[in-house]
Protein backbone atom coordinates (compact mmCIF):
# COMPACT_ATOMS: atom_id res chain seq x y z
CA UNK A 1 0.00 0.00 0.00
CA UNK A 2 1.36 3.38 -1.01
CA UNK A 3 0.43 4.96 2.33
CA UNK A 4 2.72 2.52 4.16
CA UNK A 5 5.84 3.31 2.11
CA UNK A 6 5.81 7.03 2.98
CA UNK A 7 7.17 7.82 -0.47
CA UNK A 8 10.52 6.03 -0.04
CA UNK A 9 10.05 4.18 -3.32
CA UNK A 10 11.31 7.43 -4.90
CA UNK A 11 14.74 6.64 -3.42
CA UNK A 12 15.13 3.69 -5.76
CA UNK A 13 14.04 0.66 -3.74
CA UNK A 14 13.12 -2.37 -5.88
CA UNK A 15 10.69 -3.53 -3.26
CA UNK A 16 9.95 -2.35 0.24
CA UNK A 17 9.69 -4.39 3.40
CA UNK A 18 7.82 -3.28 6.49
CA UNK A 19 8.43 0.30 7.57
CA UNK A 20 8.39 0.90 11.33
CA UNK A 21 7.83 4.64 11.57
CA UNK A 22 8.50 6.65 14.75
CA UNK A 23 8.11 3.78 17.17
CA UNK A 24 7.99 4.54 20.88
CA UNK A 25 11.09 3.87 23.01
CA UNK A 26 9.33 0.84 24.48
CA UNK A 27 8.66 -0.60 21.04
CA UNK A 28 12.20 0.12 19.84
CA UNK A 29 13.75 -1.59 22.87
CA UNK A 30 11.55 -4.65 22.25
CA UNK A 31 12.79 -4.82 18.64
CA UNK A 32 16.41 -4.30 19.72
CA UNK A 33 16.29 -7.10 22.28
CA UNK A 34 14.52 -9.46 19.90
CA UNK A 35 17.18 -8.83 17.26
CA UNK A 36 20.01 -9.21 19.78
CA UNK A 37 21.35 -5.69 19.23
CA UNK A 38 21.89 -4.88 22.88
CA UNK A 39 20.87 -5.53 26.47
CA UNK A 40 19.28 -3.64 29.32
CA UNK A 41 21.68 -1.84 31.66
CA UNK A 42 21.49 0.69 34.49
CA UNK A 43 17.94 1.88 35.30
CA UNK A 44 16.58 0.52 32.03
CA UNK A 45 19.15 2.13 29.72
CA UNK A 46 19.93 0.20 26.54
CA UNK A 47 23.56 -0.89 26.13
CA UNK A 48 24.94 -1.48 22.62
CA UNK A 49 28.28 -1.96 20.91
CA UNK A 50 29.00 -0.09 17.68
CA UNK A 51 31.31 -2.76 16.28
CA UNK A 52 34.65 -1.98 14.68
CA UNK A 53 34.05 1.77 14.64
CA UNK A 54 33.68 3.45 18.03
CA UNK A 55 33.96 6.96 16.58
CA UNK A 56 33.47 8.85 13.36
CA UNK A 57 35.37 8.01 10.16
CA UNK A 58 36.35 11.46 8.84
CA UNK A 59 38.48 10.06 6.00
CA UNK A 60 35.39 8.33 4.62
CA UNK A 61 33.15 11.42 4.52
CA UNK A 62 32.46 12.98 1.10
CA UNK A 63 30.28 15.65 -0.49
CA UNK A 64 29.05 15.33 -4.05
CA UNK A 65 30.69 17.89 -6.33
CA UNK A 66 27.66 19.36 -8.09
CA UNK A 67 26.86 22.82 -9.55
CA UNK A 68 24.41 24.13 -6.94
CA UNK A 69 26.85 23.91 -4.00
CA UNK A 70 30.40 23.50 -5.27
CA UNK A 71 31.28 27.23 -5.18
CA UNK A 72 30.26 27.54 -1.53
CA UNK A 73 31.94 24.48 -0.04
CA UNK A 74 35.26 24.56 1.79
CA UNK A 75 36.88 21.76 -0.20
CA UNK A 76 39.89 19.93 1.22
CA UNK A 77 40.68 17.20 3.73
CA UNK A 78 37.46 17.82 5.68
CA UNK A 79 35.07 18.12 2.74
CA UNK A 80 36.30 15.70 0.11
CA UNK A 81 34.87 15.78 -3.40
CA UNK A 82 33.15 12.82 -4.98
CA UNK A 83 31.66 12.60 -8.46
CA UNK A 84 27.87 12.51 -8.91
CA UNK A 85 28.09 9.23 -10.85
CA UNK A 86 29.89 7.53 -7.96
CA UNK A 87 27.16 8.70 -5.60
CA UNK A 88 24.49 7.32 -7.93
CA UNK A 89 26.28 3.97 -8.13
CA UNK A 90 26.49 3.68 -4.35
CA UNK A 91 22.93 4.91 -3.87
CA UNK A 92 21.74 2.17 -6.22
CA UNK A 93 23.77 -0.50 -4.43
CA UNK A 94 22.60 0.60 -0.99
CA UNK A 95 18.91 0.69 -1.92
CA UNK A 96 19.30 -2.71 -3.59
CA UNK A 97 20.96 -4.04 -0.41
CA UNK A 98 18.09 -2.76 1.76
CA UNK A 99 15.28 -3.65 -0.65
CA UNK A 100 12.75 -6.04 0.83
CA UNK A 101 14.15 -5.63 4.35
CA UNK A 102 12.24 -4.22 7.29
CA UNK A 103 13.38 -0.65 7.98
CA UNK A 104 13.04 1.79 10.84
CA UNK A 105 12.07 5.35 10.02
CA UNK A 106 12.47 8.46 12.14
CA UNK A 107 10.67 11.57 10.94
CA UNK A 108 11.48 14.63 13.01
CA UNK A 109 13.22 17.99 13.04
CA UNK A 110 16.53 19.73 13.52
CA UNK A 111 16.40 23.28 14.89
CA UNK A 112 14.30 24.30 17.90
CA UNK A 113 13.56 27.73 16.39
CA UNK A 114 10.55 27.21 14.13
CA UNK A 115 11.85 29.89 11.73
CA UNK A 116 14.89 27.80 10.88
CA UNK A 117 13.63 24.31 11.66
CA UNK A 118 14.20 21.61 9.03
CA UNK A 119 12.16 18.39 8.71
CA UNK A 120 14.49 15.39 8.44
CA UNK A 121 14.00 11.70 7.74
CA UNK A 122 16.40 8.95 8.76
CA UNK A 123 15.98 5.38 7.53
CA UNK A 124 17.93 2.59 9.21
CA UNK A 125 18.06 -1.19 9.34
CA UNK A 126 18.89 -1.22 13.05
CA UNK A 127 16.23 -0.23 15.59
CA UNK A 128 18.87 1.11 17.99
CA UNK A 129 19.92 3.58 15.28
CA UNK A 130 16.30 4.74 15.10
CA UNK A 131 16.26 5.11 18.88
CA UNK A 132 19.56 7.03 18.75
CA UNK A 133 18.23 9.62 16.29
CA UNK A 134 14.97 9.78 18.24
CA UNK A 135 17.08 10.81 21.22
CA UNK A 136 19.25 13.26 19.32
CA UNK A 137 16.75 15.17 17.20
CA UNK A 138 13.46 16.94 17.84
CA UNK A 139 10.55 14.56 18.14
CA UNK A 140 7.36 15.51 16.24
CA UNK A 141 3.79 15.57 17.50
CA UNK A 142 1.17 13.32 15.94
CA UNK A 143 -0.25 16.35 14.15
CA UNK A 144 3.18 17.24 12.70
CA UNK A 145 3.55 13.70 11.35
CA UNK A 146 0.28 13.79 9.40
CA UNK A 147 1.57 15.92 6.52
CA UNK A 148 5.28 15.45 7.10
CA UNK A 149 7.59 16.14 4.16
CA UNK A 150 11.33 15.73 4.80
CA UNK A 151 13.75 18.35 3.51
CA UNK A 152 16.75 16.10 4.07
CA UNK A 153 17.00 12.30 4.22
CA UNK A 154 19.71 9.96 5.46
CA UNK A 155 19.69 6.31 4.41
CA UNK A 156 21.84 4.32 6.83
CA UNK A 157 23.03 0.94 5.49
CA UNK A 158 25.47 0.25 8.31
CA UNK A 159 25.99 -3.38 7.34
CA UNK A 160 26.73 -2.71 3.66
CA UNK A 161 30.46 -2.74 2.86
CA UNK A 162 31.65 -1.51 -0.53
CA UNK A 163 34.13 -4.08 -1.84
CA UNK A 164 34.98 -2.07 -4.97
CA UNK A 165 35.90 1.03 -3.01
CA UNK A 166 39.25 1.54 -4.73
CA UNK A 167 37.65 1.54 -8.17
CA UNK A 168 35.11 4.11 -6.95
CA UNK A 169 37.75 6.41 -5.47
CA UNK A 170 36.81 5.77 -1.83
CA UNK A 171 39.33 5.32 0.96
CA UNK A 172 37.80 2.16 2.44
CA UNK A 173 34.68 -0.01 2.48
CA UNK A 174 33.08 2.72 4.61
CA UNK A 175 31.38 5.81 3.18
CA UNK A 176 29.35 8.76 4.42
CA UNK A 177 28.28 10.80 1.38
CA UNK A 178 26.13 13.94 1.17
CA UNK A 179 24.35 15.18 -1.93
CA UNK A 180 23.21 18.71 -1.12
CA UNK A 181 21.34 19.10 -4.39
CA UNK A 182 19.30 15.95 -3.80
CA UNK A 183 19.01 16.68 -0.05
CA UNK A 184 20.03 13.10 0.54
CA UNK A 185 22.87 11.22 2.23
CA UNK A 186 23.95 7.58 2.37
CA UNK A 187 25.97 5.78 5.03
CA UNK A 188 27.61 2.39 4.64
CA UNK A 189 30.07 0.21 6.53
CA UNK A 190 29.90 1.81 10.00
CA UNK A 191 27.49 1.27 12.86
CA UNK A 192 28.63 4.37 14.77
CA UNK A 193 25.49 6.43 15.40
CA UNK A 194 27.36 9.71 15.63
CA UNK A 195 27.71 9.77 11.83
CA UNK A 196 23.98 10.55 11.56
CA UNK A 197 24.08 13.22 14.25
CA UNK A 198 27.13 14.99 12.86
CA UNK A 199 25.90 14.47 9.31
CA UNK A 200 22.82 16.59 9.92
CA UNK A 201 25.01 19.14 11.72
CA UNK A 202 27.25 19.38 8.65
CA UNK A 203 24.17 20.03 6.51
CA UNK A 204 22.95 22.77 8.86
CA UNK A 205 26.45 24.26 8.86
CA UNK A 206 25.94 24.68 5.12
CA UNK A 207 22.37 25.97 5.13
CA UNK A 208 22.16 28.29 8.14
CA UNK A 209 25.07 30.69 7.43
CA UNK A 210 23.69 31.24 3.94
CA UNK A 211 20.64 32.66 5.78
CA UNK A 212 22.94 34.81 7.97
CA UNK A 213 22.37 32.50 10.95
CA UNK A 214 25.50 31.45 12.86
CA UNK A 215 25.84 27.67 13.25
CA UNK A 216 28.05 26.64 16.15
CA UNK A 217 29.73 23.57 17.64
CA UNK A 218 29.10 24.59 21.23
CA UNK A 219 26.98 23.93 24.29
CA UNK A 220 24.70 26.57 25.79
CA UNK A 221 22.85 27.33 28.99
CA UNK A 222 20.84 30.20 30.42
CA UNK A 223 20.61 31.72 33.89
CA UNK A 224 17.52 32.70 35.85
CA UNK A 225 17.84 36.27 34.56
CA UNK A 226 17.90 35.13 30.93
CA UNK A 227 21.67 35.50 30.53
CA UNK A 228 22.88 33.03 27.90
CA UNK A 229 26.37 31.50 27.83
CA UNK A 230 28.03 29.60 24.97
CA UNK A 231 30.75 27.00 25.56
CA UNK A 232 32.93 26.23 22.53
CA UNK A 233 35.38 23.35 22.68
CA UNK A 234 36.58 20.17 21.05
CA UNK A 235 35.90 16.69 22.39
CA UNK A 236 37.19 16.20 25.92
CA UNK A 237 37.42 19.88 26.86
CA UNK A 238 34.29 19.90 29.03
CA UNK A 239 31.46 21.35 26.89
CA UNK A 240 28.83 18.94 28.18
CA UNK A 241 30.14 18.80 31.75
CA UNK A 242 30.43 22.55 32.29
CA UNK A 243 27.20 23.56 30.56
CA UNK A 244 25.19 21.00 32.56
CA UNK A 245 24.81 23.19 35.65
CA UNK A 246 22.08 22.68 38.28
CA UNK A 247 21.89 26.47 38.74
CA UNK A 248 21.27 27.17 35.05
CA UNK A 249 18.91 25.73 32.44
CA UNK A 250 20.58 23.64 29.74
CA UNK A 251 19.72 24.75 26.21
CA UNK A 252 21.86 22.05 24.59
CA UNK A 253 25.23 20.35 24.84
CA UNK A 254 26.70 20.40 21.34
CA UNK A 255 25.08 22.14 18.36
CA UNK A 256 23.37 25.52 18.16
CA UNK A 257 22.25 28.29 15.86
CA UNK A 258 22.40 32.03 16.59
CA UNK A 259 19.90 34.12 14.67
CA UNK A 260 18.75 37.74 14.94
CA UNK A 261 16.35 36.52 17.64
CA UNK A 262 18.84 34.63 19.79
CA UNK A 263 20.26 31.16 20.34
CA UNK A 264 18.52 27.86 19.60
CA UNK A 265 19.46 24.20 19.89
CA UNK A 266 19.74 22.22 16.68
CA UNK A 267 19.05 18.98 18.57
CA UNK A 268 16.60 17.38 20.96
CA UNK A 269 19.08 15.44 23.05
CA UNK A 270 22.62 15.09 24.36
CA UNK A 271 25.53 12.81 23.48
CA UNK A 272 27.87 12.78 26.46
CA UNK A 273 31.17 11.02 27.05
CA UNK A 274 30.98 8.62 29.98
CA UNK A 275 34.60 7.56 30.35
CA UNK A 276 35.51 8.04 34.04
CA UNK A 277 31.96 9.27 34.71
CA UNK A 278 31.66 10.28 38.37
CA UNK A 279 28.14 10.71 39.82
CA UNK A 280 29.46 13.21 42.37
CA UNK A 281 31.03 15.46 39.72
CA UNK A 282 28.48 15.01 36.93
CA UNK A 283 25.20 14.05 38.66
CA UNK A 284 22.86 15.22 35.90
CA UNK A 285 24.58 13.15 33.21
CA UNK A 286 24.84 10.13 35.53
CA UNK A 287 21.15 10.35 36.43
CA UNK A 288 20.17 10.64 32.75
CA UNK A 289 21.38 7.06 32.24
CA UNK A 290 18.00 5.37 32.46
CA UNK A 291 15.19 4.20 30.21
CA UNK A 292 15.28 6.00 26.82
CA UNK A 293 19.06 6.53 26.99
CA UNK A 294 21.59 4.41 25.08
CA UNK A 295 25.04 3.54 26.43
CA UNK A 296 27.63 2.82 23.74
CA UNK A 297 30.66 0.55 24.03
CA UNK A 298 30.79 0.47 27.82
CA UNK A 299 32.23 -2.50 29.73
CA UNK A 300 29.94 -4.26 32.20
CA UNK A 301 29.92 -7.42 34.30
CA UNK A 302 27.53 -10.38 34.39
CA UNK A 303 25.13 -8.39 36.54
CA UNK A 304 25.16 -5.53 34.00
CA UNK A 305 27.06 -3.21 36.33
CA UNK A 306 29.02 -0.73 34.21
CA UNK A 307 32.68 0.04 34.83
CA UNK A 308 32.93 3.61 33.54
CA UNK A 309 36.70 3.63 34.03
CA UNK A 310 37.28 0.68 31.69
CA UNK A 311 38.74 1.89 28.37
CA UNK A 312 39.36 -1.55 26.89
CA UNK A 313 36.75 -1.07 24.13
CA UNK A 314 37.37 2.62 23.56
CA UNK A 315 37.97 5.90 25.35
CA UNK A 316 34.98 7.23 23.41
CA UNK A 317 32.30 5.53 25.53
CA UNK A 318 29.11 7.58 25.32
CA UNK A 319 25.49 7.95 26.31
CA UNK A 320 22.74 9.51 24.22
CA UNK A 321 19.57 10.72 25.90
CA UNK A 322 16.67 13.08 25.13
CA UNK A 323 16.99 16.53 26.65
CA UNK A 324 14.01 16.02 28.95
CA UNK A 325 16.05 13.53 31.00
CA UNK A 326 18.02 16.53 32.30
CA UNK A 327 15.66 18.01 34.93
CA UNK A 328 16.96 21.55 34.49
CA UNK A 329 16.74 21.75 30.71
CA UNK A 330 15.06 24.49 28.69
CA UNK A 331 12.33 23.13 26.43
CA UNK A 332 11.69 24.48 23.85
CA UNK A 333 15.45 24.99 23.56
CA UNK A 334 15.49 28.62 22.52
CA UNK A 335 16.82 31.67 24.38
CA UNK A 336 18.07 35.21 23.85
CA UNK A 337 21.45 36.51 22.73
CA UNK A 338 24.59 35.38 24.61
CA UNK A 339 26.13 37.55 27.29
CA UNK A 340 29.30 35.45 27.55
CA UNK A 341 31.26 33.18 25.23
CA UNK A 342 33.71 30.71 26.74
CA UNK A 343 36.34 28.97 24.63
CA UNK A 344 37.36 25.73 26.34
CA UNK A 345 40.80 24.28 25.68
CA UNK A 346 42.54 21.26 27.16
CA UNK A 347 46.12 22.55 27.15
CA UNK A 348 48.38 19.55 27.72
CA UNK A 349 51.44 21.81 27.60
CA UNK A 350 50.31 23.38 30.88
CA UNK A 351 51.10 26.99 29.91
CA UNK A 352 47.67 28.53 29.33
CA UNK A 353 46.00 30.05 32.41
CA UNK A 354 42.83 28.63 33.99
CA UNK A 355 41.03 31.69 32.60
CA UNK A 356 41.91 34.67 30.42
CA UNK A 357 39.86 37.63 29.17
CA UNK A 358 39.80 38.21 25.41
CA UNK A 359 39.13 41.30 23.33
CA UNK A 360 36.57 40.85 20.51
CA UNK A 361 39.44 40.55 18.02
CA UNK A 362 41.21 37.96 20.18
CA UNK A 363 37.92 36.07 20.40
CA UNK A 364 37.83 35.85 16.59
CA UNK A 365 41.48 34.75 16.57
CA UNK A 366 40.90 31.94 19.08
CA UNK A 367 37.66 30.93 17.37
CA UNK A 368 39.48 30.45 14.08
CA UNK A 369 42.40 28.71 15.83
CA UNK A 370 40.25 26.22 17.78
CA UNK A 371 43.15 25.01 19.94
CA UNK A 372 43.31 21.98 22.20
CA UNK A 373 45.92 19.23 22.65
CA UNK A 374 46.08 15.46 22.35
CA UNK A 375 47.93 13.66 25.08
CA UNK A 376 50.02 10.50 25.13
CA UNK A 377 48.03 7.31 25.12
CA UNK A 378 44.91 8.58 23.37
CA UNK A 379 46.12 7.67 19.89
CA UNK A 380 48.76 5.34 18.53
CA UNK A 381 52.06 7.14 18.05
CA UNK A 382 51.27 10.02 20.40
CA UNK A 383 54.09 10.00 22.95
CA UNK A 384 54.03 13.66 24.03
CA UNK A 385 51.44 16.44 23.91
CA UNK A 386 50.42 17.39 20.39
CA UNK A 387 48.77 20.70 19.59
CA UNK A 388 45.52 20.32 17.69
CA UNK A 389 43.94 23.25 15.88
CA UNK A 390 40.39 22.68 14.67
CA UNK A 391 38.87 25.62 12.80
CA UNK A 392 35.91 27.17 14.63
CA UNK A 393 36.23 24.45 17.29
CA UNK A 394 34.68 22.00 14.84
CA UNK A 395 36.53 21.82 11.53
CA UNK A 396 35.27 18.29 10.88
CA UNK A 397 31.71 19.64 10.51
CA UNK A 398 32.32 23.01 8.85
CA UNK A 399 30.99 22.87 5.30
CA UNK A 400 31.64 26.49 4.30
CA UNK A 401 34.89 28.46 4.35
CA UNK A 402 36.14 29.44 7.83
CA UNK A 403 35.81 33.17 7.12
CA UNK A 404 32.03 32.79 6.76
CA UNK A 405 31.67 31.54 10.35
CA UNK A 406 34.32 33.90 11.75
CA UNK A 407 32.69 36.97 10.19
CA UNK A 408 29.27 35.97 11.52
CA UNK A 409 30.67 35.50 15.02
CA UNK A 410 32.52 38.83 14.96
CA UNK A 411 29.40 40.63 13.74
CA UNK A 412 27.24 39.17 16.51
CA UNK A 413 29.83 39.67 19.27
CA UNK A 414 30.11 43.33 18.29
CA UNK A 415 26.38 43.91 17.90
CA UNK A 416 25.41 42.31 21.21
CA UNK A 417 28.52 43.39 23.18
CA UNK A 418 29.36 39.80 24.15
CA UNK A 419 32.25 39.14 26.53
CA UNK A 420 34.70 36.38 25.66
CA UNK A 421 37.00 34.22 27.79
CA UNK A 422 39.51 31.44 27.26
CA UNK A 423 39.27 28.67 29.90
CA UNK A 424 41.92 25.96 30.18
CA UNK A 425 40.55 22.64 31.45
CA UNK A 426 43.87 20.90 30.75
CA UNK A 427 47.11 20.82 32.71
CA UNK A 428 48.74 23.07 35.31
CA UNK A 429 52.08 22.94 37.11
CA UNK A 430 53.78 21.33 34.12
CA UNK A 431 52.96 19.57 30.90
CA UNK A 432 51.12 16.27 30.71
CA UNK A 433 53.15 13.67 32.60
CA UNK A 434 54.60 16.25 35.00
CA UNK A 435 51.78 18.58 35.98
CA UNK A 436 48.24 17.69 36.95
CA UNK A 437 44.81 18.21 35.41
CA UNK A 438 42.91 21.35 36.36
CA UNK A 439 40.65 20.76 39.33
CA UNK A 440 37.03 20.57 38.08
CA UNK A 441 35.59 22.36 41.16
CA UNK A 442 38.03 25.26 40.51
CA UNK A 443 36.97 25.40 36.86
CA UNK A 444 33.33 25.48 37.93
CA UNK A 445 34.06 28.40 40.30
CA UNK A 446 35.76 30.25 37.45
CA UNK A 447 32.80 29.64 35.15
CA UNK A 448 30.43 30.85 37.88
CA UNK A 449 32.51 34.02 38.35
CA UNK A 450 32.32 34.69 34.61
CA UNK A 451 28.59 34.12 34.42
CA UNK A 452 27.63 36.18 37.46
CA UNK A 453 30.01 38.99 36.49
CA UNK A 454 32.20 38.77 39.61
CA UNK A 455 35.30 38.10 37.52
CA UNK A 456 35.05 41.61 36.11
CA UNK A 457 35.79 43.00 39.57
CA UNK A 458 39.28 41.50 39.55
CA UNK A 459 42.51 43.27 38.74
CA UNK A 460 44.05 41.97 35.52
CA UNK A 461 47.56 41.20 34.35
CA UNK A 462 48.61 41.39 30.68
CA UNK A 463 50.28 38.29 29.24
CA UNK A 464 53.29 39.44 27.22
CA UNK A 465 53.25 36.45 24.85
CA UNK A 466 49.59 35.64 24.22
CA UNK A 467 48.31 39.18 24.71
CA UNK A 468 45.23 38.28 26.76
CA UNK A 469 44.56 39.35 30.35
CA UNK A 470 44.76 37.08 33.40
CA UNK A 471 42.74 37.84 36.58
CA UNK A 472 44.69 38.26 39.81
CA UNK A 473 41.88 36.79 41.90
CA UNK A 474 38.72 34.73 41.45
CA UNK A 475 36.43 34.02 44.39
CA UNK A 476 37.14 30.68 46.04
CA UNK A 477 40.11 29.84 43.78
CA UNK A 478 43.71 29.77 45.00
CA UNK A 479 45.31 32.86 43.46
CA UNK A 480 48.57 30.94 42.98
CA UNK A 481 47.11 28.89 40.13
CA UNK A 482 45.72 31.82 38.11
CA UNK A 483 49.12 32.66 36.61
CA UNK A 484 50.40 29.34 35.21
CA UNK A 485 54.05 30.38 35.50
CA UNK A 486 53.68 30.37 39.29
CA UNK A 487 52.63 26.70 39.26
CA UNK A 488 55.79 25.46 37.52
CA UNK A 489 58.82 24.55 39.63
CA UNK A 490 61.08 25.40 36.69
CA UNK A 491 60.20 28.89 35.42
CA UNK A 492 62.70 28.71 32.55
CA UNK A 493 61.05 25.49 31.33
CA UNK A 494 57.66 27.24 31.50
CA UNK A 495 58.93 30.17 29.44
CA UNK A 496 60.38 27.89 26.79
CA UNK A 497 57.21 25.76 26.60
CA UNK A 498 55.00 28.84 26.35
CA UNK A 499 57.08 30.13 23.44
CA UNK A 500 56.86 26.69 21.80
CA UNK A 501 53.06 26.75 21.97
CA UNK A 502 52.90 30.38 20.84
CA UNK A 503 54.91 29.52 17.73
CA UNK A 504 52.44 26.71 16.97
CA UNK A 505 49.57 29.22 17.14
CA UNK A 506 51.43 31.62 14.83
CA UNK A 507 52.26 28.90 12.32
CA UNK A 508 48.71 27.55 12.31
CA UNK A 509 47.17 30.99 11.75
CA UNK A 510 49.16 31.62 8.58
CA UNK A 511 46.48 29.83 6.57
CA UNK A 512 43.89 32.40 7.71
CA UNK A 513 46.11 35.49 7.48
CA UNK A 514 45.18 36.50 3.91
CA UNK A 515 41.45 36.46 4.67
CA UNK A 516 41.90 37.98 8.14
CA UNK A 517 44.92 40.35 8.05
CA UNK A 518 43.93 42.36 11.12
CA UNK A 519 43.43 39.28 13.30
CA UNK A 520 46.95 37.95 12.81
CA UNK A 521 48.19 41.03 14.70
CA UNK A 522 46.27 40.11 17.88
CA UNK A 523 47.77 36.62 18.16
CA UNK A 524 50.79 35.58 20.24
CA UNK A 525 54.01 37.56 19.93
CA UNK A 526 57.41 35.86 20.15
CA UNK A 527 60.33 38.30 20.32
CA UNK A 528 63.27 35.87 20.40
Amino acid sequence: MASETYGIEKLGFKNIGKIFRNLTPQELVEHELRLGEGCIGPNGALMVDTGKFTGRSPKDKFIVDEPSSTENIWWGNVNQKIKPEVFETLKHRVTEFLSGKDLYMFDGFTGADKKYQMPIRILTKKPWHAMFVRNMFLRPTEAELENFTPEFTILNAAMYFEKEYKELGLNSEVFIIFNLAQKFAIIGGTQYGGEMKKGIFSVMNYLLPLKKVMSMHCSANVGKKGDVALFFGLSGTGKTTLSTDPERALIGDDEHGWSDDGVFNLEGGCYAKVIDLDPAKEPDIYNAIRFESILENVVYDAKRKVDYKDKSKTENTRVSYPLHLIPNSKIPSVAGHPKNIIFLTCDAFGVLPPVARLTPEQASYHFLSGYTAKVAGTERGVTEPQATFSTCFGAAFMTLRPKVYADLLAEKVHKHKVKAYLVNTGWTGGAYGVGKRMNLPDTRKIITAILNGEIGESEWQHDSVFGFEIPLHVGGVDTAILNPRNTWADHHAFDQTRIKLAKMFIENFKKYADDNPTLAAVGPVVTE
